[in-house]
């Protein structure tokens, strides 16, 4: 039976209100502070103190401006410090995001097309077809995502595929890309409605796909597929590398085997057993390409194989809720930076898995770690190169406590050499499928 709020409860709660002896001084402070002025504490800023006694020198910071494309920047970052170490590239030196992002779009189309047709038997009501038709696509990846450009494509320097205004502000191109997408789904649906032959059907479907490369090239310029890479490395000496296709850049200046990359997650959740592997359906990028997967372990073994990296001089891109408990200008991530349930006096806490099953959480920014804080062998404090730009944190890079990483990061990418045995053997394992609104399945 529904109850509604009475004239007496309201008269018990105000009362409750004011018999409070701090009622008076935290309203004041509240009303004309804002809840995360008034609940700060200065000690978290103290704590945060940037020094590491693992500490990478990995350049400057790169900016993602008005987009979502942070998986792809703490990607393309890993990749670069590497280039760092072993061609003495500048420290400005930067890989394309605009080039990685036109495919990523094409892509990521067609993959729409596709779900859609598999879908096209179920009503607009389903839930998947909902989901499908929420965000057709998005900024947005998962590190194996991104992979799959990369082995279909390669990448090129940013010098060659610049930044452009689309890039740096996707809001337009998003919601004009969307608005095709549907359109298109439309059309598709009624397609297979009507019995429509499946040669007609693909036909149709490369046509819209012309379209949306049409529409990525007038907006972010056209992907080059031959390029000279022209540099002056750190001793100033010049270097020119002529008629470079972008796969043959990235095996020549990047070089990695993109098989012993791994996506490792921490989701303590009660349908998710640690030490084995999970997928989600509908999420992906490349048709036939690399899928999602996810190992799944304990945060002991998710910090273990991350130091593991870093003290092998190789940053490691991680993804986590950015938004919980951070102060982006100070670039602090601390569970101690605000106490709100102090401030109001309730308990707001709830765990991992809590957060994670009732929507409270999920992954919502990759970064890159780049070094830890060992104090008798035990992380401390992590350091993070973000990219938001060096406005932001100490140069860009911001402090990261262990305690925010137990609660609030869902991913690292390791090379599966760090991993124990008993879980390099589970990367054979065929992965359980989780649902496409799955919070493993959140976009970075």
């Amino acid at each position: 039976m529904t109850k509604e709020i009475s004239l007496n409860q309201l008269k018990d709660f105000q009362a409750q209100l004011e018999a409070r002896p701090e009622h008076s001084v935290v309203e004041r402070a509240v009303t004309k502070n804002g809840i995360f002025k008034s609940a700060a504490d200065y000690r978290a800023e103290v704590n945060m103190d940037p020094v590491f006694s693992i500490d990478l020198d990995t350049g400057d910071v790169a900016n993602q401006k008005q987009s979502g494309r942070c998986w792809m920047f703490a990607a393309l970052n890993t990749m670069r410090h590497q280039m760092k170490d072993n061609f003495r590239v500048a420290k400005d030196f930067e890989l394309s995001q605009s080039y990685t992002f036109f495919w990523d779009k094409l892509e990521k189309s067609n993959y729409f097309y596709e779900n859609v047709l598999k879908t096209a038997d179920l009503p607009t009501s389903d839930r998947k077809v909902a989901w499908l038709m929420t965000t057709p696509q998005q900024d947005g990846g998962q590190w194996d995502m991104f992979m799959a450009i990369v082995e279909k494509y390669g990448v090129v320097p940013k010098s060659v595929m610049p930044e452009s205004f689309s890039s740096s502000a996707s809001r337009e191109f998003n919601a004009t890309l969307n608005l095709k997408l549907r359109k298109d789904a439309v059309e598709l649906r009624e397609l297979v409605a009507t019995g429509t032959s499946e040669a007609d059907i693909q036909a149709r479907k490369e046509k819209m796909l012309a379209e949306v490369y049409r529409m990525a090239a007038y907006s972010f310029g056209e992907p080059p597929t031959k390029f000279d890479f022209e540099y002056r490395d750190t001793d100033n000496n010049y270097h020119l590398d002529r008629d470079l296709t972008p796969q043959e850049f990235f095996k020549k200046y990047v070089g990695w085997n993109l098989d012993d990359y791994v996506s490792i997650i921490n989701a303590p959740t009660a349908d998710k057993p640690y030490n084995h592997m999970y997928t989600v359906e509908m999420l992906g990028n490349v048709v036939n390409g690399r899928p999602v997967r996810h190992l799944n372990v304990d945060m002991d073994t998710f910090r273990k194989i991350s130091i593991a990296q870093l003290k092998a001089g190789e940053s490691v891109w991680f993804g986590s809720d950015v938004g919980q408990e951070s102060d982006r200008q100070k670039g602090i991530l601390d569970t101690n930076l605000y106490h709100k349930d102090e401030l109001f006096g309730v308990d707001l806490s709830m765990s991992k898995a809590e957060r994670l099953d009732y929507a409270q959480s999920l992954m919502t920014h990759a970064m890159v770690l780049t070094g830890v804080d060992l104090v008798d062998d035990k992380p401390t404090k992590w350091k993070v190169e973000n990219s938001w730009g060096d406005k932001v944190g100490n140069n860009g890079f911001f402090v990261m406590s262990d305690d925010w990483m137990e609660e609030f990061c869902y991913q690292v990418v390791v090379n599966k050499k760090y991993l124990p045995q008993e879980l390099q053997e589970v990367l054979k394992e065929e992965p359980k499928v989780l649902a496409p609104w799955d919070p493993m399945g959140a976009l970075a």
